[in-house]
């Protein structure tokens, strides 16, 4: 019995240390591999009436699990990656862009609904901005800001090392709209329009909490704040404030997103500094 217990031991660690392996080697293919084998083997029952909204639930928590995963398999500090989440201590404009931008964006909707001549109904305030409030909680602490340290603490970093910040964005964008396929449908594309928003964040704070906030404050907005029926006009309008936003977001950062162009240095599992790509580093010195 002792030897069979030995020999499972044994077997284990092996496959332990293969994980580490791969993870030291391809720490981000990694990552979002865990990421999407986590949420969707839980997901995937909830389709078929599995599990229901409890199980729903703990599957967001897939790009967190991952993340530390990944950061204990390559030798790395699960304090030191989440410390962000406690760093409050940043100027008063960013809080103001992590909780009122997305209020912003939503006031301008609903502004160019009635422009349009839609029946913007300002009844609904009186149980929207509660609603609001309790959407934004929810969704900070568990449905949805729990994902900030795998995408914006663990994935953002890895992506802009290797990609100029807007090229990272975008792809981003992609792998966390697509994560999303299995709850949300063709609605996959809604986080990839909000993307760019977060990385400006991120990259001007270094505050994964002020993200968390962002989180909660734009599906919040998104729940609550659009003051008529749903309908494609509405959907359109949208779409098209949000992707505008980004556009002048883009523009106005000529590309960088809040990145200030220094070199990116490797998460602290590896040990070591990466370089960004000479070829980044040209065309943004030819950006500035």
């Amino acid at each position: 019995m002792l030897v069979s217990d030995m020999g499972t031991e044994k077997v284990r660690e092996m496959k332990v240390n293969r994980l580490g392996a791969l993870a030291r080697r391809r720490p981000l293919a990694m990552y979002v591999t865990l990421a999407y084998a986590i949420s969707w083997t839980l997901w995937v029952p909830v389709l078929f009436g599995v599990g229901g909204m409890a199980l729903a639930a703990v599957g967001a928590f897939g790009p967190p699990v991952a993340a530390g995963l990944v950061v204990r398999w390559t030798g790395g500090s699960i304090r030191e990656w989440l410390r962000p989440l406690l760093k409050w201590r940043v100027p008063g404009g960013y809080w103001l862009y992590a909780l009122g931008v997305p209020a912003a964006l939503f006031l301008a909707i609903n502004l160019e609904l009635a422009l349009l001549g839609r029946d913007v109904d300002l009844g609904r305030l009186s149980t929207a901005l509660p609603s609001y409030l309790a959407t934004f909680v929810v969704v900070a602490l568990v449905g949805g800001g729990q994902e900030e340290p795998g995408w914006r603490g663990f994935a953002l970093d890895r992506l802009q090392a290797r990609y100029s910040p807007f090229v990272a964005t975008l792809l981003l964008g992609v792998i966390w709209g697509l994560w999303h396929l299995p709850i949300y449908g063709l609605g996959f594309v809604g986080p990839m329009m909000f993307v760019f928003y977060y990385t400006w964040l991120w990259n001007r704070t270094r505050s994964l909490l002020l993200c968390v906030l962002l989180h909660g404050s734009f599906t919040a907005a998104l729940d609550n704040l659009v003051l008529m029926a749903d309908s494609v006009t509405v959907d359109l309008a949208i779409l098209g404030t949000l992707v505008g936003g980004a556009i002048l977001l883009v523009a106005a950062t000529r590309g960088r997103l809040g990145f200030d162009g220094a070199p990116v240095h490797a998460p602290p599992e590896t040990g070591a500094s990466e370089q960004r790509p000479r070829s980044v580093e040209l065309v943004e010195a030819g950006q500035r």
